[in-house]
């Protein structure tokens, strides 16, 4: 043990020693936290002007190889981003599948720019998304509603199901529930689906008919039939609509 413990501690003080000779004082947790604040919180109204503040000290050093050590500490942020968006609300099955998403794509890269407009992507589209669930404001009882509908988008949906999860009669949920989202629980449901069919035709390689099946659509038809009543084109289309900027 204390062999361990002797050289963990020649590492910290050699690494202290090459910093404070090289100059190059760590990135102030200050700054960190500042940006898993915008996350978490959804201020779209702050994110550019965080983005540009200037580093005030250098990264981790993860390797000994530049572009490897930059994929780390991309993955490293990564990590620390899903969990702030988590922290913020937005449901756990996106911002993971959002984090595989950056994290594979980064392991692609073979720049540092392309590393750092993966990283600036993730910082924006965890904001946003986090803003879009903070925007909703709902009683308790239909929030555990639209709670059960997304930990549930894969499996059948009925109104029953839904009505006996959150303790309400079917008929009492239903009116409830249109009153204030504007919308049935069926359109509803519909809608969440097809948002989560674009994140999935988005963030991975999965097929047309795989996403259907994953998401309870009883046909790849009717799947397809309902995507473009939503978005106004196929999956197929909106998967290649994305170009360059899909990763």
């Amino acid at each position: 043990m204390k062999k361990g413990t002797d050289f963990l501690e020649a590492y910290r003080e050699n690494s202290l020693f090459e910093r404070r000779e090289a100059l190059q004082p760590h990135m102030s947790y200050a700054q960190e936290k500042e940006r898993y604040r915008v996350i978490r919180e959804g201020r779209t109204d702050l994110l550019e002007a965080v983005l540009k503040l200037p580093p005030d000290g250098t990264a981790g050093i993860l390797s000994k190889d530049a572009l490897r050590n930059q994929k780390n500490m991309l993955i490293a942020a990564i990590t620390t981003f899903t969990r702030s968006a988590m922290d913020g609300g937005l449901p756990e099955e996106l911002a993971y599948a959002m984090s595989d998403s950056y994290i594979l794509k980064g392991e692609e890269c073979t720049s540092a720019q392309e590393l750092d407009q993966i990283y600036n992507r993730a910082f924006r589209e965890y904001t946003y998304a986090v803003a879009r669930e903070k925007n909703r404001h709902y009683s308790i009882k239909i929030e555990a509603a639209l709670h059960y509908i997304t930990i549930h988008l894969h499996e059948k949906i009925t109104l029953e199901s839904v009505a006996e999860a959150v303790g309400l009669s079917p008929c009492h949920l239903s009116r409830v529930f249109k009153k204030e989202t504007g919308v049935s629980m069926v359109d509803y449901v519909q809608e969440e689906r097809i948002e989560t069919a674009k994140h999935m035709l988005a963030y991975t390689d999965d097929t047309l008919s795989a996403v259907s099946q994953y998401l309870c659509f009883s046909t790849q038809s009717y799947f397809i039939r309902i995507f473009k009543k939503y978005t106004g084109m196929t999956p197929g289309q909106y998967r290649r609509s994305l170009g360059t900027g899909h990763f």
